[in-house]
């Protein structure tokens, strides 16, 4: 059915642009609970990617027949639309990499090791992704810096008296996520970044979690770095984008070189392109870029609001729902979270959990989520997690709690 109107939403339209939500899994329909480690993919991301290939395959910038520009051109909508769907300033301000892990990888080794020296301080927050954990320690350890985690407190959020407390003429950087991957915390970015800009630090955001999930504006947050990946909403895997303030992203050297970053090569010297694509060494994940291009067009069909709402009703009814179950606990219960369900269930190992599940078709994630500091929180090593996004429906959480029951069911 097409939207006869813009900014309309229902979970019921979003599910008929899915085409894999319509296969069966064991027998059974498949829910897909596991949006938090991938997103699944509108037919108008599909369409879109086959048709770049079967019609319009080349590569960018460098050349000057049609089919270059046709690809240039829709490479640097792309672009556009990320800008627009950050709020950025312009689209220059907005580099395309393989996704979070890349960009924060691109600002650990060209900001970071032009920024920071011996004492100089990395907070980075305990929720974090190891994403946004391990690049730090790397730089850190290459400059003689070192990371500081900071604390959260029993129900997951930040503990913003210690934050403020870390804070120093030594914190060069403040790093952390949009929201969590294990606890669905969302913490105050805009007043964590104010008070890390008073003490002359920067700060990158990870947004890999929260652009599916409600609007963003980086102008508004004021950070210096935001990143996402593609995957996580709705796009292709193997893109993402990285939004650097202009000043900040005009006084970073490249990161990789190679060919489409330079202007000009010669033995005696080089110089290089200016931003964004000095950033962006060799032919970049063009297809990529398209997919992401009709995902966001297809994201921003819908009212945003309208879908941060239904999100956060649909969150509410399943920790209602599964707090039904007896010996289940969820872990954090910081208000405002984004749709992830991170729980344990006493007799039952998180895989154990998933295996079960898996077998009425539902698909959660189960581990330690790239997360072990947040896990280790709570005393765990692993916990499994339902991830639920726009399509998702209280159908779905209803099918969850019932498999979950009768697992309990087989152990008393």
């Amino acid at each position: 059915m097409a939207r006869s109107q813009h900014g309309v939403f229902s979970p019921d339209m979003a599910r008929q642009d899915i085409p894999v939500l319509h296969r069966t899994v064991n027998g059974h329909p498949l829910v897909w609970l596991d949006n938090g480690a991938t997103t699944q993919k509108p037919r108008q991301v599909i369409e879109a990617l086959s048709a770049y290939y079967a019609g319009a395959n080349s590569n960018i910038h460098r050349g000057a027949h049609t089919m270059a520009r046709e690809a240039t051109d829709l490479y640097e909508e792309g672009r556009a639309a990320v800008a627009r769907l950050l709020g950025a300033p312009a689209p220059d301000s907005v580099v395309f990499v393989r996704g979070t892990t890349e960009a924060i990888n691109l600002v650990a080794q060209s900001w970071g090791r032009d920024n920071l020296g011996p004492g100089d301080e990395i907070l980075v927050s305990a929720l974090e992704h190891h994403s946004n954990i391990v690049p730090w320690q790397q730089i850190a350890k290459e400059r003689r810096a070192r990371v500081v985690p900071i604390p959260l407190l029993p129900d997951g959020q930040i503990d913003q008296h210690a934050y403020a407390d870390l804070l120093s003429f030594r914190t060069q950087l403040v790093a952390l996520s949009h929201a969590s991957n294990v606890l669905g915390t969302v913490p105050p970015v805009r007043e964590m970044t104010a008070l890390a800009h008073r003490h002359s630090a920067k700060v990158l955001v990870d947004g890999a979690q929260a652009i599916a999930h409600f609007p963003v504006d980086v102008q508004d947050l004021d950070a210096d770095f935001y990143t996402f990946s593609g995957h996580k909403v709705f796009a292709p895997t193997g893109i993402g984008a990285l939004y650097a303030k202009p000043e900040v992203l005009q006084g970073m050297r490249p990161w990789q070189g190679g060919g489409n970053m330079i202007e000009s090569v010669d033995f005696g010297r080089t110089t290089y392109a200016p931003v964004p694509h000095r950033f962006e060494a060799g032919t970049g994940h063009i297809a990529g870029v398209i997919g992401l291009l009709a995902a966001l067009n297809w994201l921003t069909s819908f009212d945003r609001e309208a879908v941060a709402t239904y999100e956060a009703d649909l969150i509410s009814y399943a920790q209602q729902a599964l707090t039904t179950l007896p010996s289940l606990e969820i872990l954090g219960s910081a208000p405002g979270r984004v749709a992830v369900l991170t729980f344990t269930l006493a007799g039952h190992h998180p895989t154990e959990i998933a295996d079960w599940l898996d077998r009425d078709g539902i698909a959660i994630r189960a581990g330690h989520h790239c997360a072990q500091p947040a896990l280790r929180h709570y005393g765990l090593e692993d916990a499994a997690r339902a991830s639920l996004a726009l399509y998702n429906t209280p159908q779905e959480v209803d099918q969850l709690v019932h498999s979950l029951r009768r697992l309990q069911q087989t152990t008393t």
